[in-house]
């Protein structure tokens, strides 16, 4: 097994371009003893195949579960797989912080007319808004509920919701959800955490629904939002949380057009000061903004697993 992590040793698959461009975050797990690895590595079959047709492959999340998957699979027992995100357990895990936000709301007075949280694999977005949801579905509160997710990565927006595996290399289960493909590559921006081919299922059945808007926002308008609020707030943010940044921002000014008064509430998920090489990219000019073709959806549609109803 890899480092040691508060007496247990942690072995991490960590998407290739993220690895690169957020080597701070990398740098924390090293200092508690965890072994961090670029994905696709050499370490697994699956990605010695990948790095065989493309030495330079940039990696997805969709890869780096494969890879992890393969590694406990294959260690006798020796080693645990866990995943942070889009599983159902993760999701319900992460409602503590909904549910501190209803107190927080009845504390200060208030409650939201709107709720927003930032959407990649779910998990983040269902821990913010699912005790929300839950005040609509019981008390008949009607509180608007916005999915933030990158253009470029338009699971909920342009993906179509059906069955998927959750990995690239269809290890991992087959679930309903809204999906690119577990085909799809995503390109390099700097939301690392919002790069996945899918969506939680119980987002995403909440999105198919009604019950849950989503929004595709652009990376720069993104960054823009996020260099508005550390300016105004003195908040660092995480290129993730400006996704739901941004979405506030463009509520916020379009409740002063309409003469209206509302109470908007985001999830603010992390700051950004293991970002900065994505932060130093956006004040040079280096970032740009990338629509993921609907061809290219099109096309992943076409490798989906056949599932009988």
């Amino acid at each position: 097994m890899a480092g040691n992590f508060f007496g247990l040793d942690i072995e991490v698959y960590m998407v290739k371009v993220s690895y690169d461009q957020k080597p701070y975050r990398r740098y924390i797990m090293e200092t508690y003893g965890a072994q961090v690895y670029a994905s696709p590595t050499d370490r697994t079959q699956y990605g010695r195949s990948l790095l065989a047709q493309n030495p330079n492959n940039p990696g997805s999340l969709g890869i780096a579960i494969s890879e992890a998957v393969e590694a406990a699979a294959t260690s006798n027992g020796k080693k645990k797989y866990a995943l942070g995100s889009v599983l159902n357990h993760v999701a319900l895990h992460q409602t503590v912080i909904g549910i501190e936000a209803l107190e927080q709301m009845e504390m200060a007075g208030e409650y939201p007319d709107v709720v927003i949280a930032c959407a990649g694999g779910g998990s983040n977005f269902a821990g913010f808004t699912f005790a929300f949801l839950h005040q609509n579905f019981t008390n008949g509160k009607k509180t608007r509920v916005i999915a933030a997710e990158p253009a470029s990565c338009p699971s909920l927006t342009q993906g179509k919701y059906t069955f998927d595996y959750g990995d690239t290399a269809q290890m991992a289960p087959v679930v309903k959800m809204h999906t690119l493909g577990h085909t799809f590559m995503p390109p390099g921006i700097h939301a690392g955490g919002l790069r996945y081919h899918g969506m939680s299922p119980q987002v995403s059945a909440l999105v198919n629904a009604g019950h849950v808007e989503a929004r595709a926002v652009r990376q720069l308008a993104t960054f823009e939002a996020g260099v508005l609020f550390a300016r105004t707030e003195g908040i660092f943010p995480a290129p993730e949380s400006n996704h739901a940044i941004r979405v506030a921002i463009d509520e916020a000014l379009a409740a002063k057009r309409d003469g209206v008064q509302k109470v908007i509430a985001f999830n603010l998920s992390g700051h950004g000061h293991f970002d900065m090489a994505a932060y130093h990219a956006y004040h040079d000019g280096q970032l740009e903004d990338f629509d993921y073709p609907v061809e290219a959806v099109e096309q992943a549609m076409q490798d989906l697993p056949k599932v009988a109803l």
